[in-house]
């Protein structure tokens, strides 16, 4: 498949093995990995998402978590439109990193980037982040958030889409300059000649655990 309408570009961030790499490939191929080589600098992978009628691909770049890499990340984040920002339920220590990541993201990036917190593997038991606790950082930083088991496939495909559901109602509320791509933002050769249906107003935050 060629044609879409518009292209967005995604970055995936977060600590070293808080799940990334398999969220990525959950969303792309609807499969779990077990055993998975840790990203050495980025991997990519795209699928495309039907937004109110049109055709979207969904350009996805999932980082290094090591502060080697961390220079490389940095770079990506300044073509990028939507994040998501990850942490594992059952290390806390990922969790306390998450408000370094935030600020790269907010000094890199640029300034309308759609964030979505990441709660990852809420099918373990050992937990030792509360929900309550990723949603009030959720809430505290103007981001939306999710709890995911990349390993089942809950809650990973709403947390891609969702994304992009908010990042096409500011396009289409007119927050992007369309005349350069800095904000990650393509106008594909399916592009409609007449303006698309407005999406639904997601601008409330909104948040969602494995339960539901």
């Amino acid at each position: 498949m060629s044609d879409y309408n518009y292209l967005f570009k995604y970055i995936i961030v977060g600590d070293a093995g808080v799940g990334k790499s398999c969220l990525l490939l959950q969303f792309t191929d609807k499969r779990f990995r077990a055993e998975h080589d840790m990203t050495i600098g980025v991997e990519f992978g795209h699928r495309y998402v039907d937004i109110e009628g049109q055709s979207i691909k969904l350009q996805i770049w999932d980082t290094a978590g090591q502060e080697a890499f961390r220079s490389i990340t940095r770079a990506y984040y300044r073509g990028a439109t939507g994040a998501l920002l990850v942490y594992d339920i059952t290390r806390r220590a990922s969790f306390d990193r998450l408000a370094q990541w935030l600020m790269d993201a907010r000094q890199n990036a640029q300034p309308n980037m759609v964030i979505m917190l990441i709660g990852n593997k809420c099918d373990l038991d050992r937990r030792e982040v509360s929900f309550e606790e990723g949603a009030w950082f959720a809430r505290q930083n103007g981001l939306f958030f999710m709890e995911t088991s990349a390993k089942t496939g809950q809650n990973v495909e709403p947390a891609f889409i969702d994304t992009a559901k908010q990042i096409y109602e500011n396009l289409q509320a007119g927050m992007f300059d369309m005349s350069t791509d800095a904000h990650g933002i393509t106008v594909g050769a399916g592009q409609r000649a007449r303006p698309a249906p407005r999406a639904e107003n997601l601008n409330s935050l909104h948040f969602a655990c494995c339960g539901g």
